[in-house]
């Protein structure tokens, strides 16, 4: 399917799959409250959890939020497009569902070019959440996205592997001093000197829910220490991967040598996935330095880890 079609489903309340920067996401029309309610029910997404607006340009954020402080303007004259998305005053128009039922607006601009084809072609605000059912890796290849939802999405637009590989960061703009909500793409520590006040971490709504699981038993090993844990579990019977700079030991699937943080961000979601396709009942990921978008990741493997398989 091309852009111009896509944009016409989605005006019309379809749902179009489509890469991002980040991650691949489950877009509707974020006015359409019948649209996003469908994408809540595709995913299996808890109610309480809201959505990311995705707009073309700052110029657009005015759809959906009633006002950009100059703290959030200057986040997003430096991140947009970029893996930034920002908590704003909502509009009262925009349905309770697309904010999951709070007073304020989740909004970023995609620094992916398909998409922002696909943003200024439908010329609506689009709400994306990842395009995975709730609780799994989040897809990051058009593949990934049909494996988990199938017919239920009405078309997918393949913009191959994601750049970056794990999620926004989440800041909270709408006070003088900016709160990150969940560590993301954009280091939280580079925000301070942007918005003009030091920011204070927070909590996101969706961070009590399972997320970014495989079917199998997640295990993070300290590093250089991965070899010596998988071995072990093997040795307990397990059928064991490995992700780690190094080999594995004898009865353990390697599964990748990655060492640098943004490429364990790239390919994360698809080396998790990769092991469950491997049909091993645990993936030993050894930890990267919590170092820009190392924290990110180092967060999604203790979340994924803690959800079990």
């Amino acid at each position: 399917m091309d852009v111009a079609a896509a944009a016409a489903l989605l005006r019309a309340g379809g749902l179009v799959a489509f890469p991002t920067e980040t991650v691949y996401g489950l877009g509707a029309h974020a006015l359409d409250e019948r649209a996003v309610r469908r994408v809540f029910a595709v995913k299996g997404r808890p109610a309480d959890n809201p959505l990311i607006v995705h707009v073309a340009s700052l110029d657009e954020v005015g759809a959906v939020a009633a006002s950009v402080p100059d703290g959030a303007r200057r986040l997003a004259e430096r991140y947009w497009p970029g893996p930034l998305t920002l908590v704003l005053a909502a509009r009262p128009e925009v349905p309770a569902v697309t904010r999951g039922g709070r007073d304020s607006i989740a909004v970023r601009v995609p620094a992916h070019p398909l998409a922002l084809d696909l943003l200024r072609a439908a010329a609506v605000p689009v709400a994306a959440p990842s395009a995975n059912r709730s609780g799994r890796p989040s897809p990051t290849t058009a593949a990934h996205v049909r494996a988990d939802l199938g017919d239920d999405v009405d078309a997918v637009l393949d913009g191959g592997p994601c750049e970056v590989g794990v999620e926004s960061t989440v800041v909270d703009a709408r006070g003088a001093v900016p709160v990150v909500l969940r560590e993301g793409a954009v280091p939280a520590d580079e925000l301070g000197a942007v918005a003009g006040s030091a920011a204070q971490l927070g909590a996101s709504p969706g961070t009590r829910h399972r997320h970014y699981a495989p079917r199998c038993r997640v295990v993070v090993a300290s590093a250089g220490e991965g070899g010596q844990v998988s071995a072990a579990l093997a040795g307990e019977g397990h059928r064991v991967a490995l992700v780690s700079p190094g080999g594995a030991p004898d009865g353990v699937l390697h599964l990748a040598a990655v060492a640098e943080p943004a490429d364990l961000a790239r390919r994360l979601y698809a080396l998790l996935r990769a092991a469950e396709d491997a049909a091993v009942d645990v993936v030993v990921v050894e930890a990267v330095p919590e170092e820009g978008v190392g924290r990110a990741v180092m967060d999604r493997l203790r979340r994924a880890a803690d959800a079990g398989g």
